[in-house]
């Protein structure tokens, strides 16, 4: 699950890094990258959970979940400690999605990789 991890929060700084120099060398408005920034928050949550998946090799679903479950917890924690304030009604939905996503992608890492190894007899 460090795999799918980490490989959320470094696409993520990605991610900011590029929509903060948009909004900052363009007339863009970032009301108008909010349904873009969506997408790609829920792709960063499908591929991590993806690797964490294919890194496992089996129970991909908890995987998965697991790893959206972490991210959503790093997401909470600084959000409660470092801003004072506990997620809205609409980021549980969101935080919820996340964590499905991931469980999806989890599935889909363990089915490509080949899944646990047959043993032979």
């Amino acid at each position: 699950m460090l795999y799918g991890v980490v490989t959320i929060f470094i696409m993520a700084a990605v991610f900011s890094l590029f929509f903060s120099l948009i909004l900052r060398f363009t007339n863009v408005a970032e009301s108008s990258l909010t349904y873009i920034i969506m997408i790609l928050s829920f792709l960063t949550l499908f591929i991590g959970g993806f690797i964490a998946g294919g890194k496992g090799k089996k129970q991909g679903w908890l995987l998965g979940g697991g790893t959206g479950l972490i991210y959503t917890l790093i997401v909470f924690l600084y959000q409660y400690l470092g801003l004072d304030a506990l997620f809205t009604s609409k980021q549980l939905i969101y935080n919820a999605c996340f964590i499905v996503t991931a469980m999806m992608g989890g599935v889909l890492g363990v089915n490509l990789s080949g899944g646990p190894e047959m043993k032979k007899t």
